[in-house]
């Protein structure tokens, strides 16, 4: 089964949004993102739906943060996304005709509901400004500049 990569890449695309401090182009955000610029659009308007984003039209325009890192939770941009499915496993069957696989069922939701609301819970703790912070400290850790840190290959 295909992982849904989304919620990271987003998370990537607007870490590099950040730093920049300017618009950034669909074409721009494509290649951090390693993905085609309309994929961008069609992803960048969830993030616009929900306010986190705006978009600059003209020359010098293109995508820009609407939110301050602090305000902006990683459970913010996976609702964003739309909330994909989290887990690839599930139910055999979700209207079973036997009493065993009803028991089954029983604790397999149970376990995913908890593990969900785990999930939830950490993506609602972690704000951008963490991501940014952990990001910053790396580069310094390494000697680097943001300059550096931000060019992608084509």
């Amino acid at each position: 089964m295909k992982r849904d990569n989304r919620l990271s890449g987003v998370l990537h695309a607007v870490l590099h949004m950040a730093e920049v401090k300017e618009p950034m182009t669909s074409d721009n955000l494509a290649k951090v993102m390693q993905t085609h610029p309309v994929v961008v659009r069609r992803v960048m308007a969830g993030l616009r739906e929900s306010g986190l984003v705006r978009s600059e039209k003209g020359h010098g325009g293109g995508w820009v943060l609407s939110c301050n890192l602090t305000d902006i939770t990683l459970g913010d941009i996976y609702n964003a996304l739309d909330a994909p499915e989290l887990f690839a496993m599930g139910n055999r069957t979700e209207a079973p005709g036997c009493l065993v696989e009803e028991a089954v069922n029983a604790a397999l939701d149970s376990a995913f509901a908890e593990a969900k609301q785990l999930l939830m819970d950490r993506l609602g703790a972690v704000t951008l400004a963490t991501l940014s912070k952990d990001f910053h400290a790396r580069l310094h850790a390494r000697g680097g500049n943001v300059v550096s840190a931000m060019a992608h290959p084509a």
